[in-house]
């Protein structure tokens, strides 16, 4: 049996340092993400002028299927690849790590692109994120692999995928799979942004309600339009049998059917918040899909977490690397 199936965004990481100057300059809210056309993204990248640039496989779902394959579940991952260097760049990555992904499907051209998400990270380690879909927002129904979805036990989907009529609508029709077979789903809200502009889409995703819920404590807050964590506590359980409210340094929440528990947050100095709430959900996936406790997840995915932003990029340098963690 699979352990988690995952649907969302195939984007390329490219990181790069700036000031808080750049972000005024080129009209970016600090800390959110924005979707770009690919002119847009030309400019920015020609802006930044020879700062250097780390380039890593990502997308939300993309790192949290990464980081619950390198911490023992069997994982496939389903998305929308071309035949371009990102694309090439990304489906061995993810090869490599042991997960069956999508094959490469589409021909590149100007405008059929693999995705690509540039992460302008600032000296205080906030990510601001522009991000240009590609053919990633054209995940139709036929590229889901209906047997491998019936067969796991978990679904995995982020709520980026809102952003894109079609791929909003292939998330709601996994949904409907999973249910019928017994398939827990989880979700994550994903971005304020996605929520402000694209809450319908959300909603269609969520369906008549998820297993495993994943948002941070702004989320939280905007989706109930309330100032006061216990009312968006109270709503958001209304749709998840489990919720994991992230609390950056406070740690945080995980609310069950069964009880509310604190899990405290674990000391690090921030290099780079970039995949932090991707790299939560993944372990905390992975060890409640192995018999852990909500709490005890929380706990796991806190100390994850807090690894990942004392570095540079959404993932680890190497699956030993989550593992260690595991010790």
């Amino acid at each position: 049996m699979l352990d988690l199936y995952g649907l969302g965004n195939a984007l390329v990481d490219t990181d790069v340092e700036i000031d808080d100057k750049f972000l005024s300059d080129e009209g970016l809210t600090k800390g959110q993400m924005t979707l770009v056309d690919s002119a847009r993204m030309a400019d920015l990248v020609r802006h930044l002028n020879d700062r250097p640039m780390h380039k890593c496989s990502g997308g939300s779902a993309a790192n949290t299927v990464f980081a619950a394959q390198a911490f023992g579940l069997s994982t496939h991952y389903t998305c929308r690849l071309a035949d371009d260097e990102n694309g090439r760049h990304f489906s061995h990555e993810m090869q490599n790590a042991g997960i069956n992904t999508s094959p490469i499907s589409e021909a590149a051209s100007d405008t059929r692109r693999t995705g690509q998400c540039l992460v302008l990270v600032s000296p205080d380690a906030q990510r601001t994120m522009c991000t240009n879909l590609g053919v990633s927002s054209e995940l139709v129904q036929d590229i889901v692999d209906v047997d491998a979805l019936r067969s796991a036990r978990s679904l995995y989907l982020e709520g980026y995928l809102s952003s894109a009529e079609q791929s909003s609508k292939t998330a709601a029709y996994c949904h409907r799979i999973a249910k019928d077979a017994g398939t827990k789903v989880a979700m994550t809200l994903s971005d304020v942004s996605m929520i402000t502009f694209c809450k319908d889409g959300l909603i269609a995703m969520l369906g008549d309600g998820v297993h495993t819920l994943f948002c941070n404590a702004e989320e939280a807050l905007a989706w109930s339009k309330t100032d006061r964590l216990d009312v968006a506590i109270a709503e958001l359980s209304d749709i998840a049998q489990e919720l994991y409210i992230t609390l950056s340094a406070d740690g945080a929440q995980a609310i069950t059917r069964d009880g509310s528990w604190r899990a405290p947050g674990e000391a690090a100095i921030p290099l780079d918040t970039n995949g932090a709430g991707d790299m939560f959900a993944g372990a905390c996936l992975a060890a409640r899909l192995q018999g852990g406790s909500a709490l005890d997840a929380a706990k796991f995915a806190n100390r994850a977490a807090a690894k990942v932003i004392t570095q540079f990029g959404a993932r680890l340098p190497s699956v030993d690397d989550y593992r260690n963690l595991m010790t």
